[in-house]
């Protein structure tokens, strides 16, 4: 066990080389600032961030994790395997609204799969600022490309090519990007016990000293020995004067090992004794932090960051502005120290200094006193400068700050001005939630939305929707709820007394700070969790009442008046896509019903001929098309059709009906390859649909192999040989059907030998945007070597095994709403017995 624990580490810490020198590769080829890499997690159709290269992770939080079917760049290109290339915000916006939204600064993205075997293992994606669209030189395509493919090797050899093992589900490893000359401070921070003598360090220190896991003793003499060597003695004696409350004067200047110059500062516990004794930072002089230590004597506040979000350094000014000595701010993460600076609005003001060259600036309203005091202090002028390798920020007083000064333009604008105009900022992602309602079909896919963008937008942990019907509301989506604590209020009419009916009755947002207000407000009434808040809206669509939505938050809460407005008009956005929704649905069930009447309910069978038929929807409008398949009874043999009515929605499905039936009869009458299509030529032209139709047509004989096959305008079969070989077949054909009468279509002849395969198919199964279809054409041709392996053999996969997976992999790798028929035939040389 200690063996396979041990390689666990190895191949893990393999791993994460692997990931973080993919990303730092992908930084200088794409002239990036931040780069990372998704891989596929264990959850089906979840992506994760594995590595973050150059952005805090906190900062890109509500990317972690993203779904292969999202509206996202890196869904895309993980779901179609190819690059996707956007150079500014104006295409990122015009792409994908979505991501932009989230996003709202400029910048420039470009998204590389990492291919795997069947399907990508991830993708490796760079933020970089925005260029001009015509700007190409900045990015070396071909470089990603070998670091994409290099990556995506190198993963499967870990894993012995086992693509299914190559998984991410833990958060994402943050790292700094390579350093520019000079390199940024390196600072790490440690805490002593003088009791114990036990040290406690961060991961950073453990890196700035170059101490791999289960190396550092954690004793005050191995810190002292670690930092300086040959001045452990120095630094012992500082621990101890420190403990007694007489820390050094000024930070110690020490030697590393190898000479590098360090500097230890320390400081004794708080006044309240309160954890260890002594507290302290190590870090390396020659960086911005002591470079910048002429800013000491500059009047405005002046602090650095890393691109992790970590306080290299801080001025005596700063530090008076921030309300915290110095020592409590070097060394610590931003949003930990200064919570007031962090979070929306402030949160997209550091993504934008990171991804962006030009400087951002905001006002922040410093909280009077400790930041745990409810009370607030003054507004300060904040601006925040990029940097290669740190960020550089300014505190200036708002109420001091000169009107002329051209390097703060928001401080011409009143504080209290500033105050309201950010207080929509933190509802960024709604805006996403609207964007996203716009593109949800289905009732189940608007609660997804609503799930997915607005619950994390408000901080919210538990959501339930229910829609009216005949006067009573039933539970249409929940999550977070305990199980089954819902179904008591199970189709509650509307004369019942709860906050869920009342908010739909009267038209008015219930909203609850604590669950205390809701047992006052309703006696008697069920609740789910002793603490918590909860926020009842009412679904209404242009006057008619459709339902209400209830979250549900695990601590009590406030609700600001902006918060309150922003959600009830969220409500009435909600409340447009369900009507939309169940109208939709009510609506593709019938056209479901009519698309089931058309398709065949069993395919014409044979003893010596195995046949698989699939047919995919959509993914969106009516579900329904113009694909079809078929097998009939002709003569002797089996007759194999397949085609596609231009176009989609009830018209392509009735025109495809009417064909399909003129096609049937005439393969019942067993007319050959070139008359069944001529006759469906004219019948269509006669028909006048104002559509026209692709079809291919193909009259096989069990006994002897032999088959002809004809073509109108339709995409030519693949064939598979007995021997695992797959080709597309070189059939000539005429035009497609409805557009010329005197159009002929030659006939070929071929042989398909014992156990091979043929595969007849659409184009929405090789048809992806932004790609060639012979692409599409080659990669169905490679899934077909591998999903048909011994096909048919007794105890090897069927045949219709296999046009399932050829049929999963084409829903997961195309990205539009065109529907896929396929057809799949094996002959087999000796019937099963």
């Amino acid at each position: 066990m200690a063996g396979s624990d041990e390689q666990a580490v190895r191949t893990r810490a393999r791993l994460t080389a692997l990931l973080a020198d993919a990303s730092t590769g992908a930084l200088s080829a794409a002239g990036g600032r931040v780069a990372g890499v998704y891989l596929r997690s264990g959850i089906p159709g979840l992506l994760r961030l594995a590595v973050l290269v150059g952005l805090p992770g906190p900062l890109f939080k509500p990317w972690w994790r993203l779904h292969v079917d999202r509206p996202f760049p890196v869904a895309d290109a993980y779901r179609l395997g190819v690059q996707v290339i956007l150079p500014n915000a104006t295409e990122t916006m015009r792409r994908y609204p979505q991501f932009a939204a989230g996003l709202p600064f400029p910048f420039g993205s470009v998204h590389v799969p990492v291919p795997g075997g069947t399907e990508p293992l991830g993708v490796l994606t760079v933020l970089h600022p925005a260029v001009a669209d015509t700007v190409n030189e900045l990015i070396d395509r071909e470089a990603l490309t070998r670091l994409a493919d290099g990556l995506g090797a190198e993963l499967l050899g870990l894993t012995d090519g086992n693509e299914n093992a190559v998984s991410w589900d833990a958060e994402p490893l943050c790292l700094r990007p390579p350093a520019s000359p000079p390199a940024p401070a390196a600072v790490g921070r440690f805490s002593w016990d003088p009791a114990t003598s036990a040290v406690r360090a961060d991961d950073r220190l453990h890196v700035l000293l170059g101490l791999r896991p289960g190396e550092f003793a954690g004793t005050a003499a191995a810190l002292a020995d670690a930092v300086a060597p040959l001045d452990a003695h120095r630094v012992l004696a500082a621990l101890r004067e420190a403990a007694a409350g007489r820390p050094p004067n000024a930070p110690l200047s020490l030697r590393a090992r190898d000479g590098t110059p360090r500097v230890l500062d320390l400081w004794p516990a708080d006044a309240d004794g309160v954890g260890p004794a002594v507290g302290g930072v190590v870090f390396e002089p020659g960086t911005s932090a002591s470079a910048d230590g002429a800013a000491d004597l500059l009047p405005q506040g002046v602090f650095c960051l890393d691109r992790l979000g970590l306080i290299v350094y801080v001025n005596p000014a700063a530090a008076r502005l921030a309300g915290r000595p110095r020592k409590a701010l070097l060394g610590r993460p931003l949003w930990e120290v200064l919570p007031w600076l962090t979070g929306p609005p402030y949160d997209d003001h550091l993504r934008g200094a990171l991804l962006s060259p030009e400087p951002v600036h905001f006002h922040a309203r410093r909280p009077a006193g400790d930041r745990d005091e409810p009370a607030e202090g003054d507004w300060l002028a904040v601006s925040v400068h990029p940097g290669t390798d740190v960020l550089t920020c300014t505190l200036v007083p708002a109420s001091r700050m000169d009107a002329t000064q051209e390097a703060v333009p928001e401080a011409r604008v009143a504080p209290d001005t500033v105050a309201r105009g950010h207080a929509m900022a933190p509802l960024y992602r709604p805006i996403a939630l609207a964007i996203a309602l716009t593109d949800a079909v289905t009732a189940r896919q608007v609660s997804e939305v609503v799930m997915q963008e607005l619950l994390p937008a408000f901080g919210g942990r538990q959501l339930a929707i229910y829609l009216l019907q005949d006067r009573h509301l039933y539970l249409a989506w929940e999550t977070g709820f305990p199980q089954g604590f819902l179904a008591p209020f199970e189709g509650v009419g509307l004369d019942a007394h709860l906050p869920g009916v009342e908010t739909l009755t009267t038209g008015r947002p219930l909203f609850f700070e604590s669950m205390e207000q809701i047992a006052a407000a309703y006696p008697g009434i069920a609740l789910d969790a002793d603490e918590g808040a909860r926020a009842f809206l009412p679904l209404i669509a242009s006057g008619r009442p459709v339902g209400s939505c209830i979250l549900g938050f695990d601590c009590p809460r406030s609700f600001s008046t902006e918060e309150r407005t922003v959600l009830t008009a969220l409500a009435g956005l909600i409340a447009h896509a369900m009507e939309r929704a169940r109208r939709y649905d009510d609506e593709a069930a019938l056209a479901r019903g009519l698309q089931q009447a058309l398709l065949p309910r069993r395919l014409s069978a044979h003893p010596r001929v195995e046949t698989a038929g699939r047919y995919l929807p959509g993914t969106q409008g009516m579900d329904v098309g113009g694909d079809w398949y078929d097998v009939v009874e002709a003569g002797d043999g089996l007759a194999l059709v397949i085609g596609d009515v231009q176009g989609h929605g009830v018209q392509a499905a009735a025109t495809m009906g009417q064909l399909r039936s003129a096609v049937r009869a005439f393969a019942l009458g067993d007319r050959p390859p070139d008359e069944v299509l001529s006759g469906s030529n004219h019948l269509l032209i006669d028909l006048d649909p104002g559509q026209f139709a692709s079809c291919c047509y193909l009259r096989l004989d069990p006994a002897t192999g032999r088959a002809r096959i004809a073509r109108a305008g339709h995409l030519p079969p693949l064939l598979r040989a007995p021997d695992g070989s797959t080709r597309l077949l070189d059939i000539p054909g005429g035009v497609v059907l409805g557009v010329d009468p005197h159009a002929r279509y030659p006939v070929t002849e071929l042989l398909l030998e014992p156990d091979a395969i043929l595969a007849l198919y659409t184009d929405g199964l090789v048809e992806r945007p932004g790609a060639d279809i012979d692409d599409g054409i080659a990669a169905l041709r490679r899934a077909l070597a591998t999903a048909g392996t011994a096909a048919g053999r007794r105890g090897r996969r069927s045949l219709a095994g296999v046009a399932d997976r050829l049929t999963a992999t084409a829903r997961h790798a195309t990205d539009r709403p065109d529907d896929v028929a396929l057809l799949l035939a094996a002959r087999r040389a000796v019937p099963d017995l």
